[in-house]
Parts: C-alpha cells; structure tokens; sequence
C-alpha cells in the first residue's frame, strides 16, 4: 500500500499556498472582483439613501401643501354653510316681517261673546300707524265678528288730517247702520283732540278721565316765509305757472292777500264741516258755549259739564259696566315694520323735511 498523503497530485493540494504560487494569483484575482463588487453597492447604498432623504423633503412639502389645500377647503366648506345658514334666517325674518301685518293676535284667539277693541293712537295721517285705513279695517273686522256685543275706540291721539278723520267718522256711522245692535264707545285716554275727537263724535257714548285733554275743534294751517331771508342771501325766486294762482302759498314769495283771503275760506269752510259733524254725533247733549268750537281743550271734568263727554271712565270700565261684556279683544291691525321701514326710506322721509322746514301747508284739525 502506497501512502496517499505522500502524493502529490492535484487531489492532495497544501492547506496553504505560498505567495507567489499559482493558486494564491488565482484567488487573488478572484478576491478583486469581489472588493469591488462590494464598493460599488456600497456607492450605491449612498447614492440611494440621499435620492431617499430628497424623496421624503419633497413628499412632506406635497403633504403640506395637500393638508394646507384640505384645511382650506374645510375652512370655506364651513364658511359656506354659515352663509348659507345666515341667508336662510336672513330669509325667514323678511318673510316674517312680510306677514306680520293684520289683526291682532287676540283677536284670531277668540273666546265667546267679548267686547271688541280698537286702538287710535298717534298722528292721524295717511303715512301713520293712525290711517283711516288701518282703523277702518280694525272696525270692520270687529263688526263683522258674531260674538262683537260692542265696540270701544281707544284713543290717545292730538288729531291730524281732516280727510283721514272724516272717512273714518263716515264708516263708523255706516257700520252702525248695519249693525244697530252693536253700540260704538269711545275712550279718550290722555289726549283726545281736533280730529281724534272728530273721530270720537260719530260714536254712540264718549267716555274720559278727569285729567283727560278734549276738544280742540278748529283748523289749522301753518308754514313759514323766506322772502327776507333769501334777500339778504342775494337769492331770488323764480317761478312759472299756468294759471294766475297755481302758485299761491309758496313760502318764497310775499303774501297775496286776496289769495290769503281765499286759503282762509278754505279753512273756514273745513271748521264748519267739523262743527257739524260733533252736532249731528252729540246732538242736544252739546251745551250752548260760544268757546266750544273756538278750538279750546278742556279737561275731561269740564269736558263732561260742556256735554263733550258722557262719562268718566276707561275702556275696562265701560266693557265691565256699560257694556257688561269684560272680556276684551284687541282687533287693531298690527303694523307691518317691513313696509314702514321701505316708506321711512321713500316719500315719508321728503314729508317730513318739507315738514320740518315748513314748506308744506297740509291742513290739520286743531
């Protein structure tokens, strides 16, 4: 038997190869490949750790910018639904406003027989809560109700308009026609004068308190002149009309005094219809002074003895004990603030300039 170990073959190769031999050059070569196969991955680790860095900067600024984008859209989604919801009220208020107008809630609510009530407070004028419209409406509703055992004019009023007062003093005059059943009071509370006592006169009894003011029957006209002013200003009037008195009464030119002459029968002619219609609505019961109708007010004590009144009292009073119906009901046409504020804006406001300057010579009952 041959030794194996003692061969030496390939098969039997030394555990180390000296430098220089074939088998180191051999795994020498080997190794470089390696050790450079190693730095290049370790180049590109690098290379893609820093495209990984910039890759996270520029997805954060995305995120910021696609939260900043959310945020915002939330924020005007929410702003949206205010506006929205604020329109909405908005809307509901005009519509609101738009309906409030009509008779008083005590009176939609009704329960049985009721004495019916009637609120004059105020200016009476075409552009005032105080209309003849609204208060004829107020009494045609109230007399147009099956359970109405009476009427009362609450009034608190210095007077106004003599037209207004007059259609007002007309329709209470023809409701009684057609109701002879239902009697018409009036309550003067602390004022009653010129044409709220126009209005007053057409009822069946009129009733006040003591300390009440009544009376007042006269007309009145008042306004201001400018003719000196405007000479010391350096201003001169100019103007043109068809027709010789078209422009009587304006209050930047001197007085006419056959035109003055003439408003003044015009004023007269209006104090006598007034005069006869508190005589056809008191009758015998005015007592014969020659300062009724001078345009004087007087307390509701001397009122009373003047036969201007029928009693003393309030509007409780005459519903528990004249009428004997207490239970009251309110069917005075509530105010509509929509449609007042609109006029405030319009024509009422030019009124009451023309008003305030004296520019107007409207006719009141004084």
């Amino acid at each position: 038997m041959t030794d194996s170990t003692n061969r030496p073959d390939s098969e039997n190769k030394p555990w180390r190869e000296e430098e220089g031999s074939p088998g180191a050059d051999e795994a020498s070569a080997v190794a470089k490949p390696g050790h450079e196969t190693s730095t290049i991955k370790e180049t590109d680790l690098g290379q893609t750790s820093q495209r990984a860095g910039s890759g996270n900067k520029e997805w954060q600024l995305i995120e910021g910018l696609v939260g900043g984008i959310l945020v915002e859209k939330r924020r005007t989604r929410r702003w949206g639904i205010f506006f929205k919801l604020l329109t909405f009220i908005y809307l509901f208020v005009l519509l609101y406003l738009f309906t409030l107008g009509g008779i008083s809630k005590d009176a939609m609510v009704k329960s049985g027989d009721h004495t019916a009530l009637v609120e004059i407070s105020g200016v009476i004028a075409a552009d005032e809560a105080a209309n003849a419209d609204s208060i004829v409406t107020g009494l045609r509703a109230a007399f147009k109700d099956k359970h109405t055992k009476a009427v009362i004019l609450r009034i608190n009023s210095p007077g106004g308009s003599p037209v207004q007062a007059g259609y007002v003093y007309d329709e209470i005059k023809r409701l009684r026609g057609l109701h002879p059943d239902i009697k018409v009071y009036a309550v003067i509370m602390d004022l009653g004068a010129s044409g709220a006592y126009y209005i007053a006169a057409a009822a069946d009894e009129i009733y006040a308190d003591k300390a009440s003011l009544v009376g007042s029957i006269g007309v009145v006209a008042s306004g201001f002149g400018f003719v000196d002013a405007m000479d010391k200003v350096g201003v001169s009037r100019r103007v043109y009309t068809a027709g010789e008195h078209k422009g009587f009464l304006d209050p930047f030119l001197p007085q006419n005094n056959s035109e003055t002459e003439f408003w003044q029968t015009v004023l007269n002619t209006t104090h006598q219809q007034f005069i006869d219609s508190v005589k056809k609505g008191r009758g015998e019961r005015l007592k014969d002074d020659p300062k009724l109708f001078s345009g004087l007010v007087w307390s509701g004590e001397q009122a009373l003895s003047l036969g201007l009144i029928d009693g003393l009292g309030s509007a409780s009073y005459v519903a528990r004990d004249i009428v004997k119906q207490e239970n009251l009901v309110d069917f005075t046409p509530q105010e509509n603030p929509f449609e007042r504020f609109v006029e405030g804006l319009g024509a009422s406001m030019g009124n009451a300039i023309s008003n305030k300057l004296g520019l107007s010579q409207e006719m009141k009952l004084r």
